[in-house]
């Protein structure tokens, strides 16, 4: 069904609103699969602070060119949903690429992350990478480990300090206890 002039405006300005906020895309073709059907995966993707959207091939790559993101026409071609991550690339790869090893009519296309193209197979290692609160929290510890090391070093040198001061005084006290 041909859409007007006007909707296709509509359509690319929100592409490129899309586009604009998003790290990264991550195509799939949902060949069989009705809208109803793809709700599950609109709600995984959004847990992962991404959103998922039907696109027109045509309208979605002049978007995405228009954008300066080029993408190989094959990417376009079929049935076309397209997750944008805006803040967790690996998030959104995990939930796509787990539903579509759940479900048979979902199949991941590639992705486009900055200015590279990834294929089906860089989408499943992004998708094994630990989700980035989780990378987060290992940079600090690995940031934390030595500063902790070294107040813990410092510590010891202090107390080693004290602990000879306090031996000392212990010992120049006993003398006079024992003459009194």
């Amino acid at each position: 069904m041909a859409i007007s002039k006007q909707r296709k405006t509509e359509l690319l300005e929100a592409y490129a609103e899309l586009i604009g906020k998003s790290e990264g895309m991550i195509l799939v073709e949902y060949r069989g699969l009705n809208m109803k059907g793809m709700d599950p995966l609109r709600g995984r993707v959004r847990a992962a602070a991404g959103e998922l959207h039907v696109v027109k091939n045509t309208l979605a790559h002049k978007a995405l060119k228009a954008a300066g993101r080029d993408a190989p026409q094959a990417l376009f071609s079929q049935t076309t949903a397209i997750g944008f991550a805006f803040s967790d690339m690996p998030g959104v790869a995990k939930a796509l690429t787990t539903f579509a090893k759940e479900n048979e009519f979902v199949k991941i296309k590639g992705a486009l992350l900055g200015g590279r193209v990834l294929t089906a197979k860089d989408v499943e290692a992004l998708a094994d990478l630990p989700p980035l609160p989780v990378v987060r929290a290992t940079l600090l510890g690995l940031l934390a480990t030595p500063a902790t090391r070294l107040t813990g070093a410092i510590a010891s040198g202090v107390r080693q300090v004290v602990n000879v001061v306090k031996a000392y005084a212990d010992k120049e006290a006993a003398p006079a206890e024992a003459s009194a």
